[in-house]
């Protein structure tokens, strides 16, 4: 049994981040059911990345929504509007991610939907709030990763504005509506009411940011500026950073510039052995490391940092990463049967709950696979209507 089963999930959400909160509670043992216009359904089934395509739908489409069920429905036709609203009086939490007005247009937002089902938990992504001159743009991933000054953290100085290479903005904002939501859950088994959750992707990238947000606000003297050399966390001092060897690269974080210029055989560095500069002369010691370190391999400068128990670490690609040992023993693939015959190999839920992995079991569903089944529910729970 899993913490969320018996829990009844309704996904009206679009693409990646409503897709993955309510993936998440699907891993914890809810019930999800995807609601779908009957033409299309989810734009993500047709989001290509790549041209991998898995029975005939988005790669992309099938890693996000399996453990779903689908039922297709137009919320303009009057007889669909009645079944959604049976399930919806039903269902224990609801989740949404349109631009601010879409769902109350459809008479979905949460005034309409408590006075169905006063208990349901609302869950509501939006880009940018409801409220202020960005509210109606699209709450797109890269448009926030651009519009919140988090592409100024990553990479050195002379980089420019630097993307991070998977949808941030997207999976943070679907994980912090999740904690609102279990949040809202653990309230209303204490007083009997639901609760409207909402989030904003601006919000969840502000946040996301409180550490180096929070020294800009309060530190008059020390700016958050990238290094010019080898960039890594803008408030780390010293060394860190990742590292050209010989034969690849290294990472490292933590360790005294003293302790570093004695172990990699490095006279250029004893200059900094004061912990003062490490800060002060950040980039010069960078740029004495990234002209030192391409002398001998990675597993040279590992075989002398670890046993000094210096924090560091080889750079891996994904194939290094998935061939190594580390990798495998936390056992982070799994495979699941496609409707087609085929097999989905994706990352499972990196959560484990009394030791046991939460594995997932089923496809993402065709669009509207289980409408039928769903309605035979409603019509044997007397129309929704308990």
């Amino acid at each position: 049994m899993k913490p969320l089963d018996g829990l009844l999930v309704l996904d009206f959400s679009q693409f990646l981040s409503g897709p993955s909160a309510a993936l998440r509670l699907a891993d914890l043992g809810a019930r999800v059911i995807k609601i779908e216009r009957p033409q299309g359904g989810d734009d993500c089934r047709n989001l290509y990345l790549s041209d991998c395509v898995l029975e005939d739908e988005s790669t992309l489409f099938h890693a996000i929504n399996r453990d779903k069920e689908s039922f297709s429905a137009d919320l303009k036709n009057p007889e669909h509007r009645a079944e959604i609203d049976a399930l919806i009086r039903q269902a224990d939490i609801l989740i949404a991610n349109f631009r601010p007005g879409v769902m109350a247009r459809l008479g979905l937002d949460y005034p309409s939907v408590k006075a169905i089902n006063p208990q349901l938990i609302y869950g509501e992504i939006t880009g940018y709030g409801s409220e202020g001159p960005w509210k109606s743009r699209p709450g797109q991933d890269l448009l926030l990763q651009a519009l919140s000054g988090l592409t100024w953290l990553s990479g050195s100085s002379k980089d420019g504005p630097v993307a991070m290479g998977v949808p941030v903005a997207d999976i943070f904002t679907g994980a912090q509506l999740v904690q609102g939501i279990l949040a809202a859950v653990y309230g209303r088994a204490v007083s009997g009411e639901g609760a409207h959750v909402e989030i904003s992707m601006l919000e969840a990238m502000i946040d996301f940011q409180f550490e180096p947000l929070t020294i800009l606000l309060h530190d008059p003297v020390q700016k958050i500026e990238r290094a010019s050399v080898n960039g890594a966390h803008t408030l780390v001092a010293g060394a860190y950073g990742f590292y050209r060897t010989a034969d690849g690269y290294i990472a490292l974080s933590m360790g005294r510039v003293a302790d570093l210029a004695q172990l990699l055989d490095c006279a250029a560095l004893l200059p900094y052995s004061d912990p003062a500069c490490a800060f002060s002369e950040r980039d010069s010691i960078k740029q004495i490391l990234a002209d030192h370190m391409p002398t001998q391999t990675t597993a040279h400068w590992l075989s002398l940092l670890e046993p000094a128990d210096i924090w560091c670490a080889e750079v891996l690609d994904w194939d290094q990463l998935m061939n190594h040992d580390g990798f495998n023993s936390v056992d982070m693939l799994q495979q699941i049967p496609l409707d087609g015959g085929g097999t989905l190999t994706t990352s499972r839920c990196p959560i484990r709950i009394d030791d046991a992995i939460l594995w997932g079991s089923k496809p993402a569903p065709k669009l509207g696979q289980h409408r039928s089944a769903i309605l035979q529910e409603i019509k044997n729970n007397g129309g929704g209507n308990e």
